[in-house]
């Protein structure tokens, strides 16, 4: 590992950031992928239009919010509606990229947020669930996801739950089960590296490794096998001002990134 002036959190916030492109609309929850989008937006996508699943369209954020029914993701906003307006507007194709996490993913990008182990009724863990991760994932054109501690427990060969479908088991699959050409997961972002997807397979496979990490090190942490193409890029870290924009204009109060 090199030495580095930044923590893997504020390169992933930025890494994710500059998948967004301007002009483009977003479905953030809370948490890093708000950050990322934010960020985006006092950067290179002025333009990027912000909607919260609880009915905030295109708020004028002054900080960070806490949830998605914080008041600030209403502040100056273009339309205040409600969670069946904004989930409609998805359905209706309005919106570019919804931003995801989960407990667990496969190569195909399905995500899983709902248990571990292999009985429903009784699982080892239970987790909080889709919310709307399931609307994300089948209706939003482009799906990122974010997972911030890449290891074999994270990646798995198959998820014990599907929550959020991703290619589901290949090329087609998606469309067969009714979702509409076109959409599906196109990049992760993990604290190791970038993934996106094989346009031929659907499967996952290595676009970029942060500065310091090895292709091994992305194996080690993976359970299943991905696309090592001949050429991988190097992700281009957090500048001074990137940093200054991330605590003192996005995160003040320190809840993403702790002062």
């Amino acid at each position: 590992m090199v030495q580095k002036d930044y923590t893997l959190r504020e390169l992933m916030a930025v890494v994710a950031a500059k998948q967004l492109v301007d002009g483009k609309s977003v479905a953030v929850g809370t948490g890093l992928p708000l950050v990322a989008a934010m960020f985006a937006q006092k950067t290179h996508a002025p333009n990027l239009v912000i909607f919260f699943e609880a009915g905030g369209i295109a708020p004028q954020l002054p900080t960070l919010p806490i949830s998605v029914g914080d008041s600030r993701t209403i502040h100056k906003a273009l339309c205040t509606t409600t969670l069946i307006d904004i989930m409609d507007s998805m359905r209706r194709g309005f919106i570019d990229y919804a931003f995801l996490g989960g407990a667990q993913i496969d190569k195909y990008g399905n995500l899983n947020s709902t248990m571990i182990g292999d009985n429903y009724e009784y699982p080892k863990v239970r987790f909080p669930g889709s919310g709307g991760a399931n609307d994300f994932g089948s209706l939003a054109w482009e799906t990122l996801i974010i997972m911030d501690r890449h290891s074999p427990r994270r990646f798995v060969e198959k998820v014990d739950f599907i929550t959020t479908p991703g290619y589901l088991y290949g090329i087609g699959a998606r469309e067969e089960e009714g979702l509409s050409p076109g959409t599906g997961p196109s990049k992760v972002i993990t604290d190791l590296c970038l993934f996106d997807f094989a346009p031929e397979t659907k499967i996952m496979r290595l676009k970029a490794i942060h500065p310091g990490i090895k292709v091994e090190d992305v194996k080690r942490a993976t359970g299943f096998e991905f696309i090592i193409p001949d050429n991988i890029e190097t992700t281009t870290p957090p500048t001074e001002e990137d940093l200054i924009i991330l605590h003192e204009v996005i995160d003040p109060e320190g809840r993403i990134f702790p002062k």
